[in-house]
């Protein structure tokens, strides 16, 4: 599949750092960076920007978490690159002060990305239209439309549709819950009640169909495309960089510096911590379940892989 519209947002640091509370090396994040660098990603989300609070401290939390520009610096001067990736942060809605964000020039970064749900879709295009007066590129991700009310889903993509600040609007399968054409009933609707903007896409694996997922949304016209170096993020991950790198088959893009990292970087890590499909999160994304039980479950080594005890829980009524 070629498309030169197509642009791949790598989510290795932003996605994965869910699983250990961002608290990766700062050797992780550069040769992730590295990877991007080589191999042609278009954008790198490099974590989330949340304020340092009480409640939200680097210690507990993970400094990729907060992303503070001179940590961010130290990555990019870590590896010269002659065409690097741009580099984008993550904002959670009520987690972020966006007076400490330093103006778009005065940055490393050049793309904030808001991530709300439904239900905050006010408070989400502030932070959208803050971030975009401050010259970043921007995005809004709706999280969990799976489970969202159609109408209010609706309305939601119509304010969005108005909002100049936006531009890319993500289709978001939070809880791998998506088959193909559903994936493809949703885009409809997108492209009907947000017609003006650009779509993005960013999918999750508990059903082993991020990466299907992702070839379907770009059947249907998708140009911003999110994965993760062997599919590492929450739960069950996400699309795989190297299959989707592989699958476009756009010779601006390279594989192989993206095997050397995994082959280097992410086999010995998943020593230390777990990612990817297992029959716990296959059944948390079959039932459209927010995938915290499914995590929890798997924490106790106990009943890890107590399948169907997970399965009865779940539908128990």
């Amino acid at each position: 599949m070629y498309r030169e519209k197509i642009k791949v947002l790598d989510c290795t640091v932003r996605d994965g750092g869910l699983i250990n509370n961002y608290h990766f090396t700062d050797d992780f994040v550069k040769a992730v960076y590295r990877a991007t660098c080589d191999s042609g990603i278009d954008i790198m989300e490099i974590g989330k920007k949340l304020c340092v609070s009480d409640e939200y401290t680097r210690e507990k939390y993970g400094k990729w978490n907060f992303c503070d520009e001179d940590d961010i610096k130290s990555i990019v001067d870590s590896y010269e690159c002659e065409n690097p990736p741009m580099l984008a942060v993550m904002y959670d809605v009520d987690r972020v002060d966006v007076s400490v964000l330093p103006s778009a020039d005065q940055s490393v970064v050049g793309m904030v990305r808001t991530a709300c749900y439904v239900a905050d879709i006010d408070k989400g295009l502030d932070l959208v239209k803050r971030s975009k007066d401050l010259g970043y590129q921007t995005t809004i991700n709706i999280m969990a439309c799976s489970a969202a009310i159609e109408t209010e889903l609706i309305e939601t993509l119509q304010q969005i549709d108005k909002a100049d600040e936006v531009d890319y609007l993500y289709l978001v399968d939070s809880f791998g819950a998506f088959y193909s054409e559903q994936i493809t009933s949703y885009l409809q609707l997108y492209k009907k009640h947000a017609p003006s903007k650009e779509l993005g896409f960013h999918a999750h694996n508990n059903q082993q169909l991020a990466f299907s997922n992702t070839q379907q949304v770009i059947i249907d016209g998708v140009n911003l495309l999110d994965a993760t170096i062997n599919g590492i993020g929450r739960g069950a991950g996400n699309c795989n960089l190297e299959l989707l790198l592989n699958f476009l088959k756009n010779p601006k893009f390279d594989v192989r510096p993206i095997y050397k990292a995994i082959q280097e970087t992410l086999v010995p890590l998943r020593k230390e911590i777990e990612w990817g499909f297992n029959d716990i999160y296959g059944i948390s994304g079959h039932l459209n379940q927010h995938p915290r039980d499914a995590m929890k479950h798997r924490a106790n080594p106990e009943i890890r892989d107590n399948c169907y005890d997970f399965l009865m829980d779940a539908t128990d009524d």
